[in-house]
């Protein structure tokens, strides 16, 4: 009898890793991949501790990441650990200062070097991320259902493709038309 539960165990974790069609994130591996990487300013330490223990802490992050964490993403459309909700990033803005970065549940809060902060929000119900800045808020692009993207540039209301057709429009619209090329 123990036999016969242990081939059932067998065939059925073997059948749900090989029909599983969800790839994941593999957040906890790339966590633990990163961290070995940058442990130390020396890439020769990093070699020698990642030599040592990738055979054993690698491979237990990467069966907890497809048993387990892929799962609950594939179903719940979030992995537990890929969140960084509460947690601030420094960021180097296109104008050479740095922004801070805020990451919530629904989007991103940034405080500008000079204190002003603005909101970026993402409503799951409607497919909408909108910009919140100084009390504010205004729609900045929605998901259409037929795939398309709505947006507003330069007072006027786009329906584009997600594509460098759709990119292109939105680029002219907001340049009048004039578009240079930027180092």
């Amino acid at each position: 009898m123990k036999k016969l539960s242990l081939k059932v165990a067998v065939c059925l974790l073997s059948g749900s890793l090989l029909c599983s069609s969800c790839i994941g994130s593999f957040s906890l591996f790339n966590n633990y991949a990163e961290w070995q990487r940058t442990m130390s300013n020396n890439k020769f330490v990093n070699a020698v501790v990642g030599f040592v223990l990738m055979p054993f802490v690698g491979s237990i992050c990467l069966t907890v990441d497809y048993l387990v964490l892929n799962t609950i993403e594939f179903w719940s459309g979030e992995n537990p650990v890929a969140a960084n909700v509460g947690k601030t990033q420094q960021v180097l803005g296109s104008d050479g200062r740095y922004y801070a970065v805020k990451t919530l549940k629904d989007g991103y809060e940034v405080t500008s070097p000079t204190g002003e902060v603005s909101l970026f929000k993402y409503d799951k119900k409607q497919n909408i991320w909108s910009l919140t800045q100084n009390g504010v808020t205004r729609e900045l692009f929605r998901f259409n259902a037929d795939g398309t993207i709505t947006t507003t540039v330069a007072d006027k209301q786009l329906t584009v493709t997600p594509d460098q057709a759709g990119l292109y429009q939105v680029r002219m619209a907001a340049t009048n038309g004039n578009y240079f090329a930027m180092n």
